[in-house]
């Protein structure tokens, strides 16, 4: 059986937005809003009820009237309620269900129709703690230089141990300039940083185009930031008049591209994925596999890569597997593992659960759930992409040692200073590096590294990284899609 598209009511985004207090997931309403919270669950195609007349629900309701009539202080019934809810959420171990309460859905609401303000970046829950998934392209939290697997423990120095992700996501969104500083644990660094983000307003554009030529061929590179209301409308539209321009190779980037709305992934895969292989399958709860096909006739004429990194998640991985199984080359690192869908259900006052629901399957069945979409083509950013902030607990200078001299050193060489090694000794080519770095910088040219200069080298790294100037990725992607 063919499944429509409305059918499948739901994003597959990686988790929150970290812009305001509920989920970016663009997840669309399962059913209206009705007038009372309904008592009966959506598992429509058993018929399955609530238990209405069980003892368990006797247990609940004798708990709620335990607390409302013996407990110290006053507490309201919403607040019982709602803290109910999340704790069978809770138990599901599921980082990807959550309930949404009447502000939550407000502001997500708002958030998958325009601009939203925050600091941008996708989070997820991760063994308990808050993981960044992705920044978003041009945002706070990408221009401060956050990245995937970041761990955010602190906001504003307390600690979010114990808080489930919307009181997280809560503490660290907030209103355009005005600060916030996350203490971050980085993989690969020994010491915990602090990131002092201003927030802003999140850009909506989320499709950009450019045109290489490569060889003599006109190519034209797609890049999508995320999957949201428009997204198909503007990818749809960029990409005709790439064509029009007469591109002979198309490369779609969809490298921290945390997710988005799963029929506007499916309206894209409907551009390139013929009608004889179906471009996703939906499993149910019960094992039952429905494949979803496209009205294409033929594969485009011009070849296609796909680029992705450990922040592609989700719709993305839906996008990149599909490519892949098509016989298209996938270029960067494996991506972040994603395969689940969730729908956003009512509960009748503004407040929605979003339950997991359904997993989604590759063309040929793969389930790529915490495996992510392995590349066919591996290809790493250059060494310096991966560097983390310089700590400085006291000024490095000559003859000093140690990882975050290494650190520095790795920074300096990615932009353009020679320090002569990268093993973490301060050497005196290193304090030549730094003197030039400084002085270029008009400042006073030490050699010796302080916050001030520790500052500026990040910096001038975030800034190089962002213009895209050593993007290895995308120039073996261009190198190797007409061989």
């Amino acid at each position: 059986m063919k499944m429509k598209k409305s059918q499948i009511i739901l994003l597959l985004a990686a988790a929150l937005v970290l812009g305001f207090a509920g989920a970016y997931s663009g997840v669309k309403l399962a059913q209206p809003e009705s007038e009372e919270i309904p008592n009966t669950s959506v598992k429509e195609s058993t018929g399955e009820k609530a238990p209405q007349s069980s003892g368990n629900l006797e247990k609940i309701t004798q708990a709620f009237a335990l607390i409302k009539g013996n407990y110290l202080e006053d507490v309201e019934d919403k607040q019982l309620i709602e803290g109910a809810i999340e704790g069978m959420l809770a138990t599901l171990e599921d980082p990807h269900s959550s309930y949404m309460d009447v502000e939550t859905m407000s502001q997500f609401n708002d958030q998958i129709e325009s601009s939203f303000e925050g600091i941008g970046a996708e989070v997820s829950m991760v063994n308990g703690i808050v993981t960044i998934v992705a920044p978003i392209k041009e945002s706070p939290a990408e221009k401060a230089g956050l990245r995937p697997n970041d761990q955010v423990l602190t906001v504003d120095g307390e600690s979010l141990e114990g808080l489930n992700l919307n009181e997280a996501v809560a503490k660290i969104r907030g209103e355009k300039g005005t600060e916030v500083v996350l203490e971050i644990q980085r993989t690969g660094a020994s010491e915990l940083f602090p990131v002092t983000i201003t927030r802003d307003e999140i850009p909506v554009e989320t499709v950009y185009n450019k045109i290489e030529t490569i060889d003599g061929k006109k190519t034209g590179i797609l890049e999508v930031t995320n999957f949201s209301t428009n997204t198909a409308k503007e990818f749809t539209d960029q990409l005709n008049m790439l064509e029009e321009e007469g591109i002979e190779g198309l490369v779609i980037d969809v490298r921290g591209n945390p997710g988005g709305l799963l029929d506007v992934v499916e309206d894209m895969l409907e551009l390139f994925v013929p009608k004889d292989i179906p471009y996703i399958q939906i499993e149910d709860q019960d094992g039952e596999k429905t494949p979803i096909y496209s009205d294409l006739d033929k594969k485009k004429a011009y070849p296609i890569s796909v680029l992705i990194d450990e922040g592609s998640a989700s719709a993305s991985e839906i996008l990149a597997v599909a490519m892949k199984e098509l016989g298209y080359d996938v270029v960067g690192q494996t991506s972040y593992g994603k395969g689940t869908v969730q729908q956003a259900i009512p509960l009748g006052d503004g407040s929605s659960i979003k339950l997991t629901m359904n997993k989604w399957l590759s063309p040929k069945g793969e389930w790529i759930n915490e495996k992510g979409v392995e590349p066919t083509i591996d290809t790493k950013q250059p060494e310096y992409f991966y560097t983390n902030p310089i700590i400085i607990e006291e000024p490095l200078s000559v003859d000093h040692t140690g990882e975050t001299i290494a650190n520095m050193q790795l920074m300096l060489t990615g932009i353009g200073y020679e320090t002569g090694r990268t093993d973490g000794y301060f050497n005196q080519e290193t304090e030549d590096a730094v003197k030039q770095f400084q002085a270029d910088q008009k400042i006073e040219s030490t050699g010796i590294v302080d916050e001030e200069t520790a500052g500026m080298i990040e910096a001038k790294l975030i800034e190089k990284i962002r213009s895209g100037e050593d993007d290895r990725q995308l120039e073996t992607a261009l190198n190797e899609i007409y061989k």
